[in-house]
């Protein structure tokens, strides 16, 4: 498994930005991609991008649904254990990280229900903790128990085209 932590808007580093969180996985040299940004935790606010400096604190979601056999869910993570802020400047969140682990606890709901806890994931830094140019694409690369929407394919696809094309 890999993940990467990224500032989305790209504003200037004293300043709170989207967090992306994007973990890969790999079964079966098969990839799976899962994006998830900082939202609020509740109702209408998991569908609300929110702007923050600390991914320690943050709530995380997929904001658009994945397609199950109950119908649309949604996948949510949060801090559980790791240090108390995890500033997402790089070289201050591989400071304050060092040798610990940051353990998210992650939870699925529907649209608007509560969420339900379903795993744990624990990150630590690489030895090579740099940034790459590795791209996370959900088109592409789909959960494998969970389908996606048409509706939120047409959405990702031009955004995601576009960054293929640039690398």
């Amino acid at each position: 498994m890999d993940a990467r932590l990224s500032r989305s808007i790209g504003l200037p580093d004293a300043f709170p930005d989207i967090i992306g969180l994007a973990v890969r996985f790999t079964e079966q040299d098969k990839l799976s991609d899962m994006l998830l940004a900082t939202t609020g935790p509740t109702g209408l606010g998991r569908f609300i991008l929110r702007l923050r400096r600390d991914a320690a604190s943050a709530v995380f979601s997929s904001m658009m649904p994945y397609r199950s056999d109950r119908g649309p869910v949604l996948i949510a993570a949060r801090t559980i254990g790791g240090p108390a802020k995890l500033p997402v400047e790089p070289s201050a969140f591989r400071s304050l990280l060092g040798n610990e682990s940051w353990t998210l606890e992650l939870h699925h709901a529907s649209p608007l229900g509560p969420w339900n806890r379903f795993g744990t994931l624990t990150l630590s830094l690489a030895d090579h903790a740099a940034d790459t140019p590795e791209r996370f694409d959900p088109v592409l690369n789909p959960l494998p128990t969970a389908g996606t929407y048409g509706w939120t394919r047409r959405l990702r696809e031009p955004s995601y085209a576009l960054a293929r094309r640039r690398d």
